[in-house]
C-alpha cells in the first residue's frame, strides 16, 4: 500500500506520523508498538496505541488500533479489526470480517471468524471457533470426555468437527455417539451437556 492509499483510510497520515514495517512493509503509526519479529503485510496496519509482538502476523486488510495488543502465535487477517482494549494471544486467529473489540479477550487456539464480533468483556479461549453473531458474554464451552463443545453462532453448536443446531443435536446425539464408538456413560454425558446449551440458548434453537 502506497503512502496515497493509506491516506485514504487516515487522512492525516504522513511519512513523519507513520513508517512501513521491516518486516512486511505494512503501515505503522508513530504512536504504536511492533516489534521487528512481527509480520505486518503491506496492506495491513497498526495504529493510535496498539501494541503487537512475538511472532504474530497481521495481514491482508488487517487492522489493528486503539489499544488493542496482539501478541504469541496469534494472527489477525483478511478484513479482521481488533481494537478498543481488545486482546488476542497464543495461536489464535482472528480472521474474514470478524471484530475483538471492547475488554474481550481471544486466546488458546481460539478462532474468530467470518462476520463474528466480540466485544464487551467476552472471553473465546481454548479450541473454541467462532463464525458468526454478536457475542458480549463468552460463548458456552465444555470440554467433555471425548470432544470439544462451543457454540459456533447463537443457533449452531459445534461437537468435534460438526456443526449443527441445538435441536439437531438432541435428535440425533445417540446415533450420532454409536457410530463414534461412545460409550452409554458418556452418551448420557454429551446428552446432559446438550441440555445445558439448550437451557442456555433456548431463544436461538
Amino acid at each position: 500500500m502506497t503512502l496515497e492509499q493509506l491516506q485514504q483510510r487516515f487522512p492525516d497520515a504522513t511519512e513523519d506520523t507513520w513508517y512501513q514495517h521491516s518486516n512486511g512493509g505494512g503501515w505503522i503509526q508513530n504512536t504504536a508498538r511492533v516489534e521487528t519479529s512481527v509480520y505486518v503485510g503491506p496492506d495491513a496496519t497498526v495504529s493510535g496505541n496498539a501494541r503487537v509482538s512475538g511472532n504474530t502476523w497481521v495481514s491482508g486488510n488487517a487492522q489493528v488500533f486503539g489499544n488493542a495488543f496482539v501478541s504469541g502465535n496469534a494472527q489477525v487477517t483478511g478484513d479482521a479489526q481488533v481494537f478498543g482494549n481488545a486482546r488476542v494471544s497464543g495461536d489464535a486467529w482472528v480472521s474474514g470480517n470478524a471484530q475483538v473489540t471492547g475488554d474481550a479477550l481471544v486466546s488458546g487456539n481460539a478462532q474468530v471468524s467470518r462476520n463474528a464480533r466480540v466485544f464487551g468483556n467476552a472471553q473465546v479461549s481454548g479450541n473454541t471457533w467462532v463464525s458468526g453473531d454478536s457475542w458480549e458474554t463468552s460463548p458456552l464451552q465444555i470440554q467433555g470426555t471425548r470432544h470439544f463443545l462451543n457454540m459456533t453462532t447463537k443457533s449452531l453448536l459445534k461437537i468435534g468437527c460438526h456443526s449443527h443446531t441445538i435441536q439437531w443435536w438432541l435428535d440425533n446425539y445417540r446415533i450420532i455417539g454409536q457410530k463414534e464408538g461412545y460409550t452409554p456413560n458418556q452418551i448420557k454425558e454429551y446428552g446432559d451437556y446438550l441440555r445445558i446449551f439448550r437451557k442456555r440458548y433456548v431463544v436461538y434453537t
